[in-house]
């Protein structure tokens, strides 16, 4: 009975708080009530009286049968007294009390109703997953309850929350907590280490519930896996193991079609096991779990601003996560969960999942907040501001799209200003009205683009699409779009076929094909055995259509053509540039997939993609994907064909040519060609005969510098007459040598490289000359001089000097080459001593010093007798 749930426990409290303060944090465990009750306290408790309790869930399956649940316990039928609102489905009327939306539906209805006049009450459930639009709606209800609102109530719930990062943000408020009655859960860690070599997870899951089972476990059994293709396999792993006859094995995923979500989460006579994604987490309370079988692992979407490029990779859930898929256990009774990851993997295990803020692609936020009135953005009240790249690639493309515009603080939304310096200031975070800088409104098309529940590459799309004569092809685009896959892949040799005749094999783009599928499945009503026949997800294409009647109304509400005519391929092609110009590719060759894209990143073109034989293409589609053999991809798919010409007239001013200069490491020479770049992207390259000298000689200068490349003269002469130079320079400055440092150097190989475009070429060129024309003829007089290359001794011999960076010059003689010498040698004007390594007749040294009367006078004597004995036959004095 809902009246004996944990959460009647603090109810009186729960009203008494809302009464004395606008906002409320609750914190409740899982199973408590809180997402089911806690809407129906504040109806029956009066606030409601005057506009709905609307509460916002992370997830559609989940706004869905929430909304269920609660309108059976009203006794009345979904979309009365009890609705729910999710993307492209409202399912709510007049006499809604309690509507379950998602977050960005409320943050959507705020833009159009500023003061969310038809709300009283605000509910955030299971916050502490820290949804995008959950933040953003959060910062906005407490903007408009501090403004125009100050009836509204606010309150934000979940089982587990960073209490004091939230307490702090929503100051002041109420902070509510209900022990709930939850029974102890007994923990199993896996004693394997899920390394490379630990079988499929979905074994290790089979295993643990056969254990269970073995042991007489009884309940039913709950197993979280990443996606649905481990749960596919999970239920098969499990049904094949006898421990399992008399279950009744049910997926549960965002993806499946409402009737088999609902057939998880309802009761039946026999035991069950539900294999779930992250969605039976929270929210959701599935009755009678006694076993979790957690595998630890979720899909988790990420976005790279840098590369542009969205992810979707298999990882390991926080600690916070595991806490709450282990709460399923003990909901109605003790319960065990077994969490197929070791004691110690979960220490190394982060506390909590990354915010969607710091890691989802931000540009319909932006988009969304610049319509609603923030000038800047860096000083909205996020509960945890967006990372810097992030934010600014977010405005790049809204900027690119149209969408926003440069202008100054004072001026109107529609302002235009010169934005040739954007992209530098957006980078450097600029925007701040307060200081009088520049900042980013929200042009006319931005406030069009809105209109459209869409990320703003395909609003964009949409609105180009009026102006080709293209509307209802672009609408069909858009929600062929938004749900899985419609195709099956390896769909099997029968399929393949009827595609190949379906299909046909002259199109320009991965689109045409999708639509092709979709009107074969609509012409035959979405028929199973029709859509098996050509590989088709019947499901996916049937719930195409409400979403393409839904694009068509908005698109014929804001007075774009919708007719279905005969609109030129090109036109749509066009449409899907203007929306993706930042995704334009060219094929780096015909012999593979391997292709790059505007901004330096490179991938892979889908296999399956129509488009291999165009060499230049626009994707709608990049993302990196962890595959079954766990390697990572960045693959390119969505793709379209696009004509050169296209660019030039869309994007006149990406369009520049430029001349390249560069190295070529196989043939060692220098090349030059001139580029067509579309921003930064190379469409053609023409070679130019004879490159530039200058520039040939620096790259081959460069080649020679990293010793990538030698000159055969540049030898240990040529190194020491710059020491000479160098270290004279030091000693007598008077002189007005010049020294060469490494800038210098850099410059005489480029002279000695001027002129040449090989290595060929430069190899066995003369230095010395060049290395020495350096000084005039009177200094390297001076050079020779004071830093000779040769002492000239008393006794006649003349030893040749050694020049050192950071040390002392020196010559090394055997003693009997030294007889008659007293004075030490100094140069540099007779400023520095030669530091004499004396050596013994076997050229090891004895004796290295700056005093040749002292060595004579105090060592020598010693020497003498120890050397002489050993080596008889050389002279000794």
């Amino acid at each position: 009975m809902t009246d004996r749930l944990p959460i009647y426990e603090i109810e009186q409290g729960i009203v008494d708080c809302l009464r004395r303060s606008p906002r409320l944090i609750l914190q409740a465990p899982t199973g408590s009530g809180k997402s089911t009750q806690v809407p129906q306290i504040l109806v029956e408790h009066g606030f409601a009286e005057s506009g709905q309790v609307v509460i916002l869930q992370p997830r559609r399956l989940a706004a869905r049968l929430l909304a269920a649940r609660v309108a059976h316990e009203c006794r009345t039928q979904v979309g009365g007294k009890v609705g729910y609102q999710i993307r492209f489905e409202n399912v709510s009327g007049p006499e809604t009390k309690i509507k379950y939306v998602t977050e960005g539906i409320l943050l959507r209805q705020m833009l159009k109703d500023p003061k969310l006049e038809g709300v009283q009450s605000l509910i955030l459930d299971e916050f502490h997953e820290r949804h995008l639009y959950g933040d953003i709606t959060l910062a906005r209800a407490l903007e408009l309850q501090a403004t125009a609102r100050p009836d509204l109530r606010l309150i934000v719930m979940s089982a587990t929350l960073q209490a004091s990062l939230l307490e702090n943000y929503l100051q002041p408020c109420t902070v509510l907590s209900s022990e709930g009655r939850t029974f102890p859960v007994e923990i199993q860690f896996s004693r394997r280490s899920t390394g490379s070599l630990a079988a499929p997870i979905w074994e290790q899951a089979a295993d643990a519930f056969a254990n269970y089972a073995q042991k007489g476990g009884d309940g039913d059994v709950l197993v979280f896996m990443p996606g649905s293709f481990e749960i596919h396999q999970t239920i098969r792993a499990i049904g094949d193991r006898p421990e399992s006859k008399g279950f009744l094995l049910l997926p549960l995923h965002g993806e499946l079609p409402p009737g088999d979500q609902d057939a998880a989460v309802s009761r039946y006579d026999r035991r069950k096991i539900v294999v779930s994604t992250n969605v039976a987490e929270t929210s959701l309370t599935i009755d009678g779990i006694r076993l979790v079988i957690d595998s630890g692992l979720a899909r988790i979407p990420r976005y790279d601003p840098n590369r542009g490029i969205n992810t979707l990779l298999i990882e390991r859930i926080s600690r916070a996560s595991a806490d709450q898929r282990t709460g399923r256990a003990g909901r109605t009774a003790p319960g065990i969960c077994v969490r197929l990851w070791s004691s110690q993997e979960h220490i190394d295990r982060p506390l909590q999942e990354l915010p969607e803020v710091k890691r989802l692609d931000l540009s319909e936020v932006v988009l969304t907040l610049k319509a609603a009135g923030i000038s800047d953005l860096r000083s909205f009240r996020w509960l945890e501001p967006p990372d810097e790249p992030s934010l600014a690639h977010a405005e790049e493309l809204l900027i690119d799209l149209g969408a926003l515009r440069l202008a100054k603080p004072d001026s109107p939304h529609e302002g235009a200003q010169d934005t040739a310096e954007l992209p530098e200031r957006v980078s450097a975070g600029v925007g701040n009205d307060q200081k009088g800088e520049p900042i980013l409104r929200i042009t006319g098309l931005g406030r069009r683009m809105l209109a459209f529940p869409l990320h703003p590459r395909y609003s964009r799309m949409l609105l180009a699409a009026h102006e080709f004569g293209c509307v209802y092809q672009a609408c069909l685009v858009a929600a062929l779009t938004q749900g899985r896959d419609l195709l099956i892949r390896n769909p099997g040799k029968e399929a393949e076929r009827f595609r190949e005749d379906l299909f046909g094999d002259q199109v320009s783009s991965d689109f045409w094909i999708l639509m092709k599928a979709w009107n074969y499945a609509a012409e035959n009503q979405f028929r199973l055995d029709n859509c098996r026949k050509a590989g088709i997800h019947a499901l996916t294409a049937r719930q195409v259509a409400p979403l393409l009647s839904q694009f068509l109304r908005i698109a014929e509400r804001e007075g774009l053509s919708v007719e279905q005519n005969s609109g030129s391929d090109a036109a749509l092609q066009k449409c899907i540039l203007i929306g993706f110009s930042d995704r334009v590719g060219v094929r780096l060759d015909q012999g593979t997939l391997r292709c790059e894209l505007v901004h330096g990143r490179r991938g892979l073109l889908a296999r399956e993609s129509v488009v291999q034989k165009s060499r230049l293409f626009v994707a709608s589609e990049i993302r990196e994907i962890e595959g079954r053999d766990k390697l990572v991809n960045t693959l390119i798919s969505l793709a379209t064909a696009v004509e050169p010409g296209w660019l030039s007239e869309l994007f006149p001013e990406d369009i520049q040519k430029q001349p390249r200069v560069f190295y070529d490491s196989t043939a060692r020479r220098v090349y030059a060609e001139e580029r067509l770049l579309f921003r930064d992207l190379p469409l053609e390259r023409h070679r130019i005969e004879t490159p530039p000298a200058d520039a040939a000689a620096r790259l081959l200068a460069e080649e020679i510098i990293a010793d990538r490349l030698s000159l055969n003269h540049w030898n240990h002469e040529v190194d020491q007459w710059i020491l000479r130079l160098n270290r004279l320079s030091q000693w007598c400055p008077e002189l007005g040598l010049a020294p060469i440092h490494d800038d210098d150097r850099r410059h005489l190989i480029e002279q000695i490289c001027h002129g040449a475009f090989s290595y060929k070429e430069i190899k066995d060129k003369p230095v010395k000359p060049i290395v020495k024309s350096w000084i005039s003829s009177a200094q390297q007089e001076a050079l020779d001089q004071q830093a000779p290359e040769r002492l000239k001794l008393a006794n006649g011999r003349t030893p040749k000097v050694v020049y050192v960076a950071d040390g002392s010059p020196y010559a090394a003689l055997r003693i009997q080459e030294l007889y008659d010498v007293r004075e030490t040698p100094r140069i540099a004007m007779k400023r520095i001593p030669v530091l004499m390594h004396i050596l013994a007749p076997n050229m090891r040294p004895v004796q290295i010093t700056q005093d040749l009367d002292g060595f004579w006078k105090e060592h020598y004597p010693r020497i003498k007798q120890e050397l002489q004995r050993k080596y008889p036959k050389h002279e000794w004095r």
